[in-house]
């Protein structure tokens, strides 16, 4: 599938400069990772295009160049929350207090953009007796009943001016920034609705300083857009009139968090600087070892096959989607394990490996199991005892 409408787009979405150069080009990858498919046959028809990755030499953003909003599909299929795991429960219980304390969040007015199926605005509500309102298009009341003490209403659309008659305190926004076309737009957008309110705004996003760093390469997916660095989050932000308040790396250096205040108005927001020899020395290893590291794993897969041992992927989110369709897995890896039961009896996108729990593993009793996350290591290891399995853990990063 190609993108003809996106070639264009070389201007840098941050900082709105030319001096872009691409540094990286996967070709056909998923459109989608969390989509869910409910046949194979489907799931291996998943519709596909390319990453272009462009690095800006003036504010250090990167962003896809191919990438086309148009393709872009968050429906109720749409199924990418985390919060089935202990680990990641544990890291929003901590945030959500940090917040609420932070910002003398009780009895607040909370809005959520890209609320997904509501667990974050949950927290902050129930555990600051907050009000609050979730937007998302892809929301459905798939959890527990609401309590009846909790004032929050889920509105199933994107948040726009349209709903300028919701006031809020507090306006959160999660892993949601990364995928949207044009993120200065959409700040500008935000600030103007916000107007002489000192409404405070929170967002979290993606790392990429931890995917240079860390050659966490299984995170380029299609959906996003742009690929945050502290550098061009704070410029953007800066740019778009907000004042930060901090800005820091969170869940093991995975994601980062940006708090901010309304400033001045933008009047032609425009970032003079230059991107550091760090980062530009950052770009080129990744690039360097990108490939290379695709090609040890391909190699890593085949042994296992040549060797007669049986090997299970654990975690059907964006990583393991992206590593399946990057090494090539549709033959050399059966099953897809994720403890998340939306997900089971799913299949994965490109490659059509099923989605099981990890009941599973009990009867089959794989050889190797393969831990796209290294965070949830020990979540899996318990897991794996109780089942009472001896299975080897190999950690993808």
């Amino acid at each position: 599938m190609n993108n003809k409408n996106t070639r264009k787009e070389s201007k840098c979405p941050v900082c709105r400069t030319s001096n872009t150069n691409v540094f990286l080009e996967i070709p056909k990858v998923p459109v989608h990772c969390n989509l869910l498919w409910e046949t194979r046959d489907d799931a291996i028809s998943a519709p596909r295009s390319d990453i272009i990755l462009v690095f800006c030499e003036n504010c250090e953003h990167i962003f896809n160049y191919a990438f086309d909003p148009d393709l872009m599909e968050y429906t109720q299929q749409y199924e990418n929350s985390l919060h089935f795991s202990p680990v990641f429960q544990g890291y929003a219980k901590e945030l959500a207090d940090r917040l609420i304390e932070t910002y003398n969040l009780h009895g607040k007015s909370i809005i959520e953009i890209g609320c997904g199926k509501g667990e974050f605005l949950k927290l902050l509500c129930e555990r600051g007796e907050n009000q609050g309102v979730g937007f998302d298009s892809s929301y459905e009341n798939v959890g527990e009943a609401i309590s009846p003490d909790l004032d929050i209403t889920f509105v199933k659309d994107f948040y726009s001016e349209r709903y300028l008659n919701y006031k809020s305190d507090f306006i959160c926004c999660r892993q949601v920034l990364e995928h949207i076309q044009y993120p200065c737009d959409f700040l500008i957008d935000l600030r103007k609705m916000i107007g002489d309110n000192r409404t405070i705004v929170f967002f979290e996003v993606p790392n990429v300083d931890y995917t240079l760093k860390d050659l966490g390469i299984w995170d380029l997916i299609y959906e996003h857009r742009s690929f945050f660095s502290k550098n061009s989050l704070a410029n953007l932000f800066n740019s778009c009139g907000f004042s930060i308040i901090n800005l820091t790396e969170t869940y093991k250096n995975q994601f980062l968090c940006i708090e901010a205040v309304p400033d001045k108005f933008p009047s032609h927001p425009n970032i003079e600087c230059t991107a550091s020899l760090t980062k530009k020395s950052d770009v080129r290893k990744f690039t360097e070892i990108f490939w290379s590291t695709i090609e040890a794993w391909k190699e890593k897969v085949k042994i296992f096959e040549r060797s007669g041992q049986r090997a299970v992927l654990w975690g059907a989110g964006s990583k393991g989607v992206t590593f399946l369709n990057l090494i090539g897995g549709k033959d050399h890896i059966e099953s897809v394990i994720d403890i998340n039961p939306r997900k089971q009896g799913k299949y994965i996108p490109g490659t059509g490996q099923k989605i099981l729990s990890p009941e599973f593993l009990r009867e089959y009793r794989p050889d190797v199991v393969i831990v796209m996350n290294p965070i949830y290591k020990n979540e899996i290891q318990e897991i794996l005892t109780n089942l009472g399995l001896s299975t080897r853990m190999m950690l993808v990063l």
